[in-house]
């Protein structure tokens, strides 16, 4: 007699929404795990009360996507097993059995799983300069996050940097909040947007709606900046402005704005520590700049009843995610053995938004020369407070060219986050040290817990198993 089967989601954005439906449609009844307390991710977030806002307000352009996501995880209720403000911090080795660790209500549960499909999504990807832990710095995302989720701003003057389509989009949501948006400041050259006309030709939509938010901004007398590098944080307990230099025509222009906050952030990074604590097999993608789970055009990885979805598997969008989570329950039920006929035409439209978003990679490129310009003083692992100094020091003396060495030798990486705000940074660092990419350095290894827990946390823990 074969076992019951216990399918589990882990993650109830836009990827684990669609693969939730497409499991039920079939007739299973999985197992959502949202760490959120409500379904929509990140990019949908809601808050946790309805606050009268309208889906307009709250998601802009993207309101119908939103509603319509939050209406169809609406009616799976009934049907599926969702367990909302539920962190998952750990998965099984596979020779030790299909098993999760996870903290809910402060109970440690362990649930073993059939199959598991991770939606894991992405973060923000940080990088440090002088003043970035001062308070009242921000990333993108949490910025965007404090708008949606509580309907307020991180500050009533604020600066936006970095790179990336979310840059201007944020400055503009705030800008319509009623915050007062002091500056965007682009640390890609201007000269990098002259892609956006050839994905113009594929997404026209998305460059006009790039191009209406840009404009709005500066007839709104928001000032925008391009090829920046900021030099310091002004003040010391609080944001108080920003300097900056940047490149212009006739040299390089330092600039100083007053503002009581900053937002910052270079695209997104995908969460995959739990895919790493699953055992999948692991390539380097050039494009994200970081290492990925192998996985086939569905979302299947090298672990058996293991897959991935959503920007936890490659950085592509909130449209692109549906699409993955639609196509990793379509592997997950060809492996049970159902159909999947649609499969081929989701495989493509999903291609067709990955070729869209090399373009817009090339309009908004990673500043690979931050180091350059960065003071050796400057904190690099938060957690342990190992400055760049250190990191360069530590490199030079153990001869480090891989990056788990140089976290065993300076400690960056060992703190409460794991890595998950200081291994972009210090991968770079690392590569520009050893005059290689950044994928010969190797990737940090992923560590349980993958986020903070509680101590003691496990004075009560629950199994379940499948029934």
């Amino acid at each position: 007699m074969s076992e019951p089967l216990q399918p589990v989601i882990v993650g109830a954005g836009p990827a684990g929404i669609r693969a939730t439906e497409r499991l039920v449609r079939a007739g299973l009844r999985p197992i959502v795990l949202d760490e959120g307390q409500r379904a929509g991710g990140q990019i949908y977030r809601r808050p946790l009360i309805d606050d009268g806002r309208s889906y307009r307000s709250r998601y802009g352009s993207e309101a119908g996507k939103a509603q319509s996501l939050h209406q169809a995880f609406e009616a799976l209720l009934p049907q599926i097993d969702y367990r909302p403000e539920t962190l998952v911090w750990n998965i099984s080795a596979p020779e030790r059995g299909n098993q999760l660790d996870v903290l809910s209500s402060g109970v440690h549960r362990q649930i073993d799983f059939s199959q598991l499909i991770l939606c894991t999504g992405a973060t923000d990807r940080v990088l440090p300069f002088s003043g970035w832990t001062t308070p009242g710095v921000y990333t993108l995302g949490a910025s965007q996050t404090t708008l949606k989720a509580q309907g307020c701003t991180v500050g009533d003057r604020v600066v936006f940097m970095g790179s990336g389509p979310l840059l201007y989009l944020v400055a503009w949501q705030y800008m319509k909040a009623g915050a007062r948006v002091e500056a965007v400041l682009d640390t890609a050259p201007f000269t990098s947007k002259r892609h956006l006309l050839s994905l113009a030709v594929h997404a026209p939509r998305i460059v006009a709606l790039g191009l209406f938010y840009g404009l709005q901004l500066q007839l709104a007398g928001v000032k925008i900046r391009y090829a920046v590098r900021p030099q310091a944080v002004l003040g010391k307990s609080q944001v108080e402005g920003l300097r900056f230099r940047r490149r212009a025509l006739t040299g390089d222009l330092v600039e100083t704005i007053r503002c009581d906050a900053l937002a910052y952030g270079f695209a997104l990074r995908p969460e995959t520590q739990l895919a790493d604590l699953a055992g999948c097999r692991f390539r380097f993608d050039e494009r994200d700049r970081t290492w990925l789970p192998e996985r086939d055009a569905f979302g299947r990885t090298s672990r058996r009843d293991v897959y991935v979805a959503g920007d936890g598997s490659g950085i592509a969008g909130a449209d692109a995610a549906e699409i993955s989570g639609e196509l990793a329950a379509a592997a997950l039920l060809q492996d049970i053995g159902h159909e999947a006929a649609d499969a081929t035409r989701l495989v493509a439209t999903r291609e067709a938004i990955l070729r869209q978003r090399d373009i817009l990679e090339r309009a908004f490129p990673f500043p690979d020369d931050w180091f350059e310009t960065v003071p050796d003083e400057t904190t690099l692992c938060r957690c342990e407070e190992i400055t760049i100094a250190e990191g360069r020091r530590a490199i030079a003396s153990g001869s480090i060219t891989e990056i788990n060495r140089l976290k065993a030798l300076s400690r960056v990486g060992m703190g409460r986050c794991q890595g998950r705000m200081c291994s972009a940074a210090a991968t770079e660092l690392l590569s520009g040290a050893c005059a290689t990419s950044a994928g010969e350095v190797g990737r940090l290894r992923a560590q349980a817990p993958v986020k903070p827990i509680p101590l003691g946390f496990g004075t009560d823990v629950e199994t379940e198993v499948r029934t």
